[in-house]
């Protein structure tokens, strides 16, 4: 592809991830095209792309002019569209999960392998600021060895989801591939596959249709991970904590791309996007030679969900090496399963990976 042509992109799907997390980032981005958008019945997204085409079948993204598909449409329409994508000779961006199983995500793999196309999945919340903060204080030693990390994803929910799809729920739909696939993949990009899982699902809302609150220890040799989240926190805790041999990092409040994009502002390719006030910053406390401890408040990271599409960009014109491997989506969702089995069983669930 002329590295001068942008990438022509059929966006499925114009509800909240389409129309906040996909569309304004992709209009943002000078190296991407929003040629066409799938809406079922609406055409919303004219209101803000007069460019692009409304269509009303997903087959009207399949065609010759159409580079990239973005499927942002409920979970379980993103196995056959993926797939149908992929079939056509289309690169495809997914929103998580991927799929509700781990076979399924893995049998996607290989049909992208084989068709000789990229599939990456939307696991943002990699460029969220608090994360890649914790990121770099981590791989720059600043805590020691880390042996306890801790990341919290709380709000309080009341009455029916807004969307028919989840309030019926269903297979793969509810808050652990929600959120906990985001929280599962943080996890595993900052210390890597685990050798077990213990998992704690509940439901805790009777409007809700399945899991609505979840607690995941995932063990490592010498680290523990605590993931959680849940609907009925009417007080937040804090977001990110991380414990080293040598300090500690506490982080309250999550990324704020996703507040400025429901409050209506867009990207449009300012750098400071992401960027966080600085009564938001995080604490380190870290030990000193003398044996004192120092504390600082640490500027949070700017955190731009656009970098997704950056690299996306890259990987299809330069074969530069995916952010997101669908490989690593698959790998979050047999964590997934083992943790459900686990809640299921009251035990630990060892795991074990194939080697490299």
């Amino acid at each position: 592809m002329d590295a001068c042509t942008p990438i022509r992109v059929g966006l499925a799907g114009f509800g909240m991830s389409g129309r906040l997390f996909h569309a304004p980032f992709l209009h943002a981005d000078p190296h991407f095209s929003l040629r066409r958008v799938y809406e079922r019945a609406s055409e919303r997204a004219k209101e803000e792309y007069p460019e692009a085409e409304v269509v009303h079948s997903f087959e009207a993204l399949l065609t010759e002019d159409i580079d990239l598909v973005v499927i942002t449409t409920p979970n379980a329409l993103h196995v056959p569209m993926v797939e149908a994508a992929l079939r056509a000779g289309k690169h495809v961006v997914v929103e998580k999960p991927i799929a509700a199983s781990r076979e399924e995500a893995e049998a996607l793999c290989r049909l992208s392998r084989e068709q000789g196309v990229i599939l990456t999945v939307y696991q943002n919340r990699r460029l969220d600021g608090g994360f890649l903060t914790a990121r770099r204080l981590i791989e720059e030693g600043r805590l020691g060895e880390v042996v306890d990390y801790e990341c919290r994803f709380d709000r309080f929910v009341s009455g029916y989801r807004t969307k028919q799809w989840k309030r019926e729920g269903g297979r793969g739909v509810d808050l652990l591939y929600d959120i906990g696939v985001h929280l599962i993949d943080q996890a595993v990009t900052l210390f890597g596959l685990p050798e077990a899982v213990c998992g704690d699902l509940r439901r805790q809302r009777p409007e809700s249709p399945g899991v609505d609150r979840f607690t995941l220890t995932l063990y490592y040799p010498e680290l523990r991970a605590v993931l959680s989240a849940g609907e009925l926190s009417a007080i937040e805790g804090p977001h990110l904590t991380v414990h080293g041999r040598r300090g500690s990092y506490v982080k309250y409040g999550r990324d704020v791309q996703e507040a400025r994009l429901v409050q209506g502002l867009r990207p449009a390719g300012d750098s400071r996007w992401g960027q966080e006030e600085p009564e938001r910053h995080g604490t380190l406390r870290t030990l000193q030679e003398d044996g004192a401890f120092a504390e600082t408040r640490v500027p949070t990271e700017i955190g731009n969900y656009g970098a997704f599409y950056d690299n996306l960009c890259q990987a299809i014109r330069e074969d530069a090496p995916l952010l997101v491997r669908p490989e690593e989506a698959a790998a979050v969702l047999r964590i997934l399963e083992a943790a459900q089995e686990s809640s299921q069983e009251r035990r630990q669930i060892p795991l074990t990976w194939p080697r490299a």
